[in-house]
């Protein structure tokens, strides 16, 4: 069974030809060609060879339209995961990262990761942390740190 756009009001007309001439960037063209042509009559294999997109997207484009209309185009801020750390908890565990462990009262000068970790669990700085997460947590604040860190095993 063939999709097409729904019936498209003269106003929605209007406004998808004119943001064609200056197009969002959350609004690309291809979407609102997308439509257009659908609304002309044309078949989604016609229109994905026109505005070279996979015959999904374009199914998708048209769904999204006659559900949403117009707002249905546009590209939202995709949520993601949230962050498993606060802002605080991360400078925490970039300043410990930054002093020397024996200023701390530990009995090593240098933190491996695997310490590090434990220190930050068992201060109750983080419930729970990979080796992996804090690697990256620091890296990104690389420019502040000053330590490098040892390969030990605890």
């Amino acid at each position: 069974m063939a999709l097409y756009t729904r019936k498209l009001k003269l106003q929605e007309r209007k406004t998808l030809e004119s943001h064609l001439d200056t197009p969002e960037d959350d609004l690309p063209a291809h979407r609102l060609q997308i439509i257009m042509l659908s609304a002309a009559g044309k078949r989604v294999p016609e229109i994905s060879e026109e505005v070279h997109l996979h015959p999904i997207n374009v199914r998708k484009w048209i769904h999204r339209f006659n559900r949403y209309g117009l707002d249905g185009l546009r590209s939202g801020k995709s949520p993601g995961r949230p962050p498993v750390f606060s802002e605080e908890q991360r400078n925490a565990i970039v300043t410990i990262a930054n002093t020397n462990p024996r200023l701390l009262g530990l009995h090593y000068s240098r933190w491996s990761l695997q310490r590090l970790r434990r220190y930050l669990i068992d201060h109750d700085i983080v419930d729970h942390i990979s080796v992996e997460t804090i690697r990256q947590i620091v890296q990104a604040q690389e420019p502040t740190v000053t330590h490098r860190y040892e390969r030990v095993s605890d």
